[in-house]
């Protein structure tokens, strides 16, 4: 049986022979504002929460809702984003969301400078910063092959995904660092000036971008759900679809429980939490660095199995932290449990992430990779956000390093749909 998949690692050796994508003057205005703007999120991802624990005095059960509003603009808006990125040049989208984020985002400071900031303010910023970041997101994985040539997208998902690493190595650190000087509130305002600067380097790329394919008109619903449907015909994306959607909803355990559980539980100080969550910062790197030689080297379908499989494991740490570090116990071997998963974790994690992104978009036609796009994020961060709800209820009731395990124990098992697929026999 023939398999999509196939050109994907075929073409991975054509595309050593090609200049390398740090020559493409366009391509490095895209990475460079993604740098900065991922940079300013991650003080953001922390910033965020750490407001709402340090200076608002959040419970499990908040934690759990302001996490999930994050992610439940996926839910509501994923496909519709779809739709848009696939009617519209991209480009445009890409600015308007970095300006809308910088917008909303400042104004966390300035209420807390005014003395106003509640939860509710945070609820809203969270909700209305993920809406914008669908659309961004889904925009941005399909702006890319108008971008670069067809052999240089595995190239340039492995770039930007080091964009992204450098971040996580140098952003919960400065974090920390922001959070004891000037606040967490205050932090954020440096999360705005990124996304301002992230659209400056996008406004100033020179490569005309190709009109949209026009296409019959079709009904609505028929039109939004197209990604869906060609994600639960192809095994391949089917397999990955289904495993993301078990993945993320126990990850979304983590996402009200993390910073809490460190904070409160292992009373871990922000800038100490800020070096352990950079240590995913530099397994991430090297995911992004490896990543293409590790799908050529053991095949497509091995390395997703395995990273999916080491990711799971190395959570199991997470809440063996809370056993170690318990006061009266030594805090470095809590800390060295935090860090594994960070490392080993995340590097896994890149890898998969990198190839996954690279087959959407060599296996999905032009005119529908917008609402594949959308569609593989609904079953990803859709989902984290029921994921941060249940878990931040859990937490109340079984306590948060007994809701951590659970969280640990699903992840690990949602590698079971790559196992029963297609997928794990290609090489």
């Amino acid at each position: 049986m023939s398999d999509p998949v196939l050109p994907l690692v075929a073409e991975a050796a054509p595309a050593a022979r090609l200049r390398s994508l740090w020559t493409n003057l366009d391509f490095v205005k895209l990475w460079t504002g993604q740098t900065i703007s991922e940079l300013g999120s991650r003080i953001t991802r922390e910033g965020i929460p750490l407001a709402a624990v340090l200076v608002l005095h959040a419970g499990t059960v908040q934690m759990g809702f302001l996490s999930a509003l994050g992610g439940a603009a996926v839910l509501v808006f994923g496909l519709v984003a779809g739709v848009w990125v696939d009617r519209l040049r991209r480009r445009p989208i890409l600015i308007a969301a970095d300006l809308g984020r910088a917008a909303i985002l400042v104004s966390v400071p300035a209420a807390a400078v005014a003395g106003v900031l509640s939860m509710g303010q945070l609820y809203a910023v969270a909700a209305l910063a993920g809406i914008l970041t669908v659309f961004f997101d889904v925009a941005y994985q399909s702006y890319l092959p108008a971008l670069v040539a067809r052999e240089q997208i595995l190239e340039g998902n492995s770039k930007l995904a080091l964009s992204s690493s450098i971040a996580e190595i140098a952003g919960p650190g400065l974090t920390g660092i922001l959070v004891q000087l000037i606040t967490a509130p205050i932090a954020i305002l440096f999360d705005a000036i990124s996304f301002l600067f992230s659209a400056l380097m996008v406004l100033l790329i020179r490569k005309p971008e190709p009109p949209a394919v026009p296409r019959e008109p079709e009904h609505l619903v028929t039109e939004t759900l197209a990604g869906v449907r060609f994600i639960f015909r192809e095994p391949t994306l089917r397999a990955l679809g289904l495993r993301s959607a078990t993945t993320f909803f126990f990850m979304g355990f983590f996402g009200p429980l993390y910073v809490l559980y460190a904070i409160q539980i292992l009373h871990l100080r922000p800038a100490l939490l800020g070096v352990v969550i950079a240590m995913g910062g530099v397994g991430a790197m090297v995911g992004s660095v490896v990543a293409p030689r590790i799908v050529q080297r053991f095949g497509l379908g091995r390395t997703f199995i395995v990273a999916s499989l080491v990711q799971g494991l190395t959570n199991l740490l997470i809440p063996l932290a809370g056993l170690v570090g318990t006061p009266g116990t030594l805090l470095f071997l809590a800390v060295a449990c935090l860090m594994v998963p960070q490392l080993f974790g995340d590097m896994a994690f890149m890898v998969y992430n990198i190839n996954e992104v690279t087959l959407r978009q060599t296996v999905a036609p032009e005119h529908v990779l917008g609402r594949v796009n959308a569609g593989m994020q609904l079953l990803a961060r859709g989902i984290w956000p029921i994921g941060s709800l249940v878990g931040g209820f859990l937490a109340a009731a079984l306590g948060v390093r007994a809701t951590l395990a659970l969280a640990a124990t699903g992840v690990v098992l949602s590698t079971l749909w790559l196992l029963a697929s297609p997928l794990r026999r290609v090489r």
